[in-house]
């Protein structure tokens, strides 16, 4: 293999998960590494989709890193990610092992496979709360005033919307320090499914993990230790499904309003994916309606 990294990306429901473990224990000396924003808390896990048994393949457990590495209520970030990731790659490649890097955070993704230089962001809370009383909108367009790396569509709360003009501000004010995170040669494989097929794999999963895995239960149980603006902060299952816990939501409006959230943050990773491609990456796409053992026979393709 002459890159030194793979990637597998793709949007939620698009099966990259279960291609990366594959791929893994088919190598036999793979690990996975995820790029997943939200996998990071620890008891945030029917919502987040771990989907921890797809990393036993045939009995076998397959490595992975950056998940459940800190506790649901903390504020993870790219620079947090940054720094974790290259502890955890240059781990593996330090023992001879493959590090496969999965999952559909596009700007956690990008700042590795690049080589972004950021640095951590204080708090400033002399602006929060000037902020603190605007609206969405108004936030959003804000935010739209300054030119940024951060990928701010899926930014529906108010909260994530100050921190990312927190941000912003900071760098125009301070620039960025340089940090010694060089580019990475990877092989990049993006998992596509067409626009209806991923639709009904979204509605399926969804009710699968209402009906089935008790993702509400899940949500009360975090209400007991977490904060509900902390909860909601995190978006799409984890906001909607503390609005119905505390009654602001019917069950129904809940279910509606997130699987139409679901369906637009599906949409908007893949014109992230997109956009890389046009900044330069090449993704090698493979059709996420293939059996498993095709998307391998696939990749393995791509890596001969």
């Amino acid at each position: 293999m002459n890159h030194k990294l793979i990637t597998i990306l793709g949007p939620t429901a698009s099966g990259k998960t279960t291609l990366a473990t594959r791929l893994a224990a088919h190598l036999g000396d793979a690990e996975v590494i995820s790029a997943d924003s939200r996998q990071v808390y620890r008891g945030m896990d029917v919502g987040t989709g771990k989907d921890l048994s797809d990393y036993v393949v045939d009995d076998k457990c397959i490595p992975y890193h950056l998940i459940d590495i800190c506790e649901a209520g903390e504020k993870y970030n790219l620079f947090r990610f940054q720094q974790d990731f290259h502890v955890a790659y240059d781990d593996i490649l330090s023992r001879k092992r493959r590090p496969i890097l999965c999952g559909g955070t596009g700007l956690y993704i990008e700042s590795v496979l690049k080589g972004y230089k950021m640095e951590a962001v204080p708090e400033n809370p002399e602006l929060r709360e000037r902020l603190r009383d605007c609206s969405l909108q108004e936030l959003k367009e804000i935010l739209g005033q300054y030119k940024t790396l951060h990928n701010v569509t899926d930014l529906d709360t108010p909260k994530r919307a100050i921190r990312a003009i927190e941000i912003q501000v900071y760098y125009r004010e301070h620039g960025t320090l340089e940090r010694d995170f060089p580019a990475i040669d990877s092989l990049i494989v993006g998992v596509n499914v067409d626009r209806e097929l991923r639709r009904n794999r979204i509605s399926e999963r969804l009710r699968y993990r209402l009906e089935q895995e008790n993702m509400v239960d899940e949500v009360r149980r975090l209400l007991q230790t977490v904060p509900a603006d902390d909860l909601i902060y995190y978006g799409l299952e984890y906001k909607y499904l503390t609005l119905h816990v505390l009654g602001r939501l019917t069950y129904d409006e809940m279910v509606r309003q997130l699987e139409i959230a679901i369906h637009q943050f599906a949409k908007r990773q893949m014109t992230w994916f997109r956009g890389m491609e046009r900044r330069g990456f090449t993704i090698h796409w493979v059709d996420g309606s293939l059996p498993v053992e095709e998307r391998v026979d696939a990749v393995l393709g791509l890596l001969r």
